[in-house]
């Protein structure tokens, strides 16, 4: 009997007892779409999370918050600067400098008050910062802001209360309209000289806007001067950062030494991971998306790995279903088997043909259940974040996967299905191996 043969006795025998074989592989269709759909809210969750990630430049960049040396924490100076500089992997070494104090800016009628930072500006542009508007500055009292520094401009003629709105958001009647490029605007600077307080103004020229942050709940109000800006600002106040010294105060709180915030830019992830491992060597402190997503891929790993074993249960149970099916089979085809053994048919082909049976039951109901799991994954996609967004009243962010099926974990599911299958058949099989041919045929068992 070849396997063509074996199929079609499997399939006719199959269709004697249809409405047994259908309920079987509706249990085992709804085990692997139960058991597809829990995992796949672990590998759409992944999915979003990753993405998340790898939405900003931040994937080729690396902090480096210090170093050690002697035991102590020091923060990075120029001279780390060039040796981080200096590696072969490194394309651009961005440093950032706080200014300790928040001057007000004031353009024509309006005014606000922002965080300012000192850039780098050269290392900025090869690292890649990208502008929404304009360009990056040229000259030293050139300055790039924020892309939220607009939306804190309030008019100077109007009440405070007036202005803002319940969310305090400068209402869209008192909003600054004009285009922000190419505007000079006023930074006011402060410093407390023989007890009085006593104002520098600057002048500086808006050339550009930088790119909204990745996350789009984050704002950036900042204002990005040079260091040339820097120290004019020092030569005013005569403390480092431009901090304010307070009447009460006989000296500067602070002493800052190096950068507050330093960046190593690469072009690939990989690049990332070789950088990180040389700099770990060298006690550079260092930090990069590359490591976050190692510990999110492994938290997520057991997640998925949890949520599938989970789902295999189901499947065992549903391979009751299978057993007690082919269990019947070969008791209600106990004559067909004594007539096959009588004309001299192998054991091993009996065995096989109910293997065939029960493998052919599982192949069913995966596939089965593959494509019902696929419906309920849209489904969910669909309606959750809705229900979502209705009850809590959130966006969700863009792209946001609830539920996700790769490929990958098609193949696992439908692999479990058909081994569980397989296993639930062996024993019936057996059993129709060692039926004695004489009684068999007396339909007596």
């Amino acid at each position: 009997m070849n396997l063509k043969d074996q199929w079609r006795f499997v399939r006719s025998n199959m269709k004697r007892s249809k409405s047994r074989v259908f309920m079987t592989v509706l249990a085992t269709a709804m085990s692997v779409a139960f058991l597809i759909v829990l995992a796949s809210v672990g590998f759409g969750l992944h999915s979003t999370f990753i993405q998340d990630l790898l939405e900003d430049r931040t994937v080729t960049q690396i902090e480096v918050a210090g170093i050690e040396k002697d035991g102590n924490f020091q923060p990075i100076t120029d001279e780390e600067i060039k040796e981080l500089e200096a590696l072969d992997e490194v394309k651009a070494v961005t440093r950032q400098q706080n200014l300790y104090q928040t001057p007000s800016y004031t353009l024509a009628n309006y005014s606000s008050q922002n965080q300012t930072v000192v850039a780098h500006f050269p290392s900025e542009i090869e690292a890649g910062l990208e502008l929404t508007e304009g360009r990056l500055p040229e000259e030293s009292h050139e300055i790039v802001v924020g892309q939220h520094f607009l939306d804190h401009l309030a008019p100077n003629d109007v009440e405070e209360e007036d202005v803002y709105n319940e969310n305090n958001v400068i209402k869209e009647e008192y909003q600054y309209e004009d285009n922000l490029i190419g505007k000079q605007i006023e930074m006011e600077v402060s410093q407390y000289i023989e007890d009085k307080e006593q104002k520098e103004s600057i002048t500086l020229t808006i050339t550009g806007i930088v790119e909204p942050p990745a996350k789009g709940w984050m704002q950036d109000q900042q204002v990005y001067i040079s260091e040339e800006v820097l120290k004019e600002i020092e030569s005013f106040t005569n403390t480092p950062r431009g901090e304010v010294v307070m009447p009460d105060q006989s000296q500067p709180t602070s002493n800052p030494k190096g950068y507050d915030r330093v960046y190593g830019f690469a072009d690939s992830m990989d690049e990332i991971n070789n950088i990180s491992e040389i700099l770990k060597e060298q006690n550079y402190l260092v930090y990069s998306v590359a490591d976050e997503i190692k510990n999110i891929n492994l938290v997520f790993t057991i997640a998925k790995i949890g949520l599938i074993f989970i789902g295999t249960i189901a499947i065992i149970i549903a391979s009751i279903g299978i057993y007690n099916t082919m269990t019947m089979a070969v008791t209600e085809r106990t004559p067909d088997i004594g007539i096959m053994k009588a004309i001299g048919a192998h054991p091993k082909k009996i065995k096989q043909i109910f293997l065939l049976e029960s493998s052919y039951i599982g192949l069913i109901g995966a596939v089965i259940g593959t494509v019902v799991a696929f419906i309920i994954s849209i489904l969910l996609n669909i309606t959750l974040p809705i229900i979502i967004e209705s009850a809590f009243e959130e966006q969700l962010p863009e792209g946001f996967q609830f539920s996700s099926i790769p490929l990958s974990l098609i193949l696992i599911s439908i692999t479990i299905c058909l081994l569980v299958t397989i296993v639930s058949g062996l024993k019936p099989a057996k059993r129709a191996t060692q039926i004695d041919v004489l009684k068999a045929m007396r339909r007596e068992i």
